[in-house]
């Protein structure tokens, strides 16, 4: 049989036309396809091809399910060490490896491979195969099951990262990224917040609800989205709120610094790049660019000289920023709640600032920040839990004396938690205890001091203005008495001119009489 094979074979090559030949293999591949059961369903590494490359989300869920839930069953695999897993070592099928896999009692198979492309790069892929009378089974429900089950899996197992936006110059080929990473590590939590936990308990709840709210945010109409303003003094919190956000939610953080951002186009492909789960923060975004003044409206001379100096004095204070940015307030609004903020769910936009009343209202409105949060100086509630944070106390007899000087004296958290932390293996919770008590009286004696020299500057402010005031009144009584002295004098003048017409018409009459 062999033998006639391959005689067949070599008659078949060398004796018919190629078109022939082609029509033969072509009816052949019919007539297997028409007699093969099975059907394959390929799921590439990657999609698109030069600057549109990217990464199959589909290949890596899949990847991920059957990494824990299959290749228990394989016998070659390949092992993987990957930095951003809890679960650091990823076993993933070795080439031509299959495995299967049951699903609601059909039988499926599941193999890897990989092929070269033109730029002898090899592209790996997984291939599914099923019977084809299971088609609408596994199309419509278990290559869904898959890919849930599969990035449920990775968001339970993967460790958070941490954005940082790319200068637009470094956008190159090879890396067709606006964003780069590093693990996120920030161990803030709400249990280590120093906050009142009435207000702690207040925003956990609203995040809950929130993570939670995929089709309530569809059956009103809104983008999955939500707006957070955290506002306050320097070193209140602002981004240990962040962090403690971030670990409570199990979502990334992309920090977003506008002034490398070229301009409105560029913030939108910014924007495209993140991904769901995920905090979009803007720190400091009262000093990040000048936003605050773009809708101001002057009438008048005045207005329009001070518009003109305000605008000098920001070019020249800010040259860098003019040249490299052009994000407009309008962009960034588009951009916070525009059409554009509907491509993709599951995101919130931070903003921080330490002087709220700097923004344009329409950045900050509901709507947009739908939540403002106001972090201010240490109170005894937030005292408390630096206390036990840093101290492992949670009573102590000077703790009523704390909070007397606490409700007395304006310190941040930040202030208070440098005193209450050990210089040195000898301080003990009493040393570093009355360490913060001197650090409040301290501050309360510079705060006593501060004001009584603001209240002086200001008294001696408001002497000069009434000084000057009386010194305008006087100026102007004396003007206005000079000048009803003006007047009266040309009265005076005017009845003496005439009076001494009147004399002469009389003696002139006396004549002619």
């Amino acid at each position: 049989m062999m033998t006639i094979i391959m005689f067949v074979s070599t008659m078949f090559g060398q004796f018919l036309l190629p078109s022939f030949r082609a029509l033969i293999r072509q009816y052949t591949r019919n007539l297997i396809r028409f007699l093969y059961p099975y059907i394959e369903i390929k799921f590439h590494e990657f999609i698109g091809e030069g600057f549109n490359l990217k990464r199959n989300e589909a290949f890596a869920a899949i990847q991920t399910y059957l990494s824990v839930n299959s290749t228990r069953r394989a016998k070659r695999l390949t092992a993987e060490v990957v930095k951003s897993s809890q679960d650091p070592l990823m076993l993933d099928l070795d080439d031509s490896e299959e495995i299967t896999d049951e699903f609601k009692g059909v039988k499926l198979w599941w193999a890897a491979n990989k092929m070269a492309n033109n730029q002898k790069i090899d592209r790996r892929f997984y291939t599914l195969t099923f019977h084809k009378r299971y088609r609408d089974l596994v199309t419509a429900s278990y290559i869904q099951r898959v890919m849930e089950e599969g990035r449920a899996i990775a968001t339970r197992n993967r460790q958070l990262k941490l954005f940082t936006n790319n200068s637009s110059s470094g956008w190159f080929a090879y890396r067709m990224k606006g964003w780069s990473h590093v693990v996120f590590e920030h161990p803030a939590t709400f249990e280590t917040l120093a906050m009142e936990p009435s207000k702690k308990e207040e925003i956990m709840n609203d995040l809950v609800k929130f993570k939670k709210g995929k089709e309530y945010y569809a059956k009103i109409g809104k983008a999955w989205k939500r707006g957070y303003l955290l506002y306050g003094p320097p070193g209140t919190g602002k981004s240990s709120m962040i962090a403690a956000m971030a670990n409570f939610l199990n979502y990334d953080v992309y920090d977003l610094e506008l002034t490398s951002v070229k301009d409105n186009t560029e913030l939108r492909k910014l924007l495209i790049e993140t991904t769901g789960k995920s905090i979009i923060v803007i720190e400091d975004i009262d000093c990040s660019l000048d936003l605050t003044g773009q809708r101001t409206k002057t009438t008048g001379k005045v207005g329009d000289e001070k518009a003109k100096q305000d605008t000098s004095i920001n070019k020249k204070d800010k040259p860098e920023e003019n040249k490299s940015s052009h994000v407009t307030l309008s962009g960034l609004l588009n951009f916070i709640d525009g059409l554009w903020s509907a491509c993709g769910g599951e995101r919130i936009i931070v903003f921080t600032t330490n002087f709220v009343d700097k923004l344009d209202p329409a950045l900050i409105r509901r709507g947009r920040m739908d939540k403002h949060i106001e972090l201010s100086y240490c109170c005894y509630e937030a005292f408390k839990v630096l206390a036990k944070n840093y101290l492992g106390v949670e009573s102590h007899e000077l703790f009523p004396e704390i909070e007397k000087l606490l409700g007395e004296t304006n310190m941040t958290p930040a202030d208070v938690a440098e005193n209450l932390m050990p210089k040195s293996t000898d301080e003990g919770v009493e040393t570093c205890l009355n360490n913060l008590i001197q650090a409040i009286k301290v501050a309360k004696e510079e705060a006593k001091k501060k004001a009584e020299k603001e209240a002086k500057r200001k008294e001696e402010k408001e002497a000069k203005k009434k000084a000057k005031e009386e010194a305008e009144m006087k100026a102007e009584k004396e003007e206005s008495q000079l000048e009803a002295e003006k007047k009266q004098e040309e009265v005076d003048q005017k009845e003496m001119k005439s009076n001494g017409k009147s004399a002469e018409d009389t003696k002139d009459d006396g004549l002619i009489h």
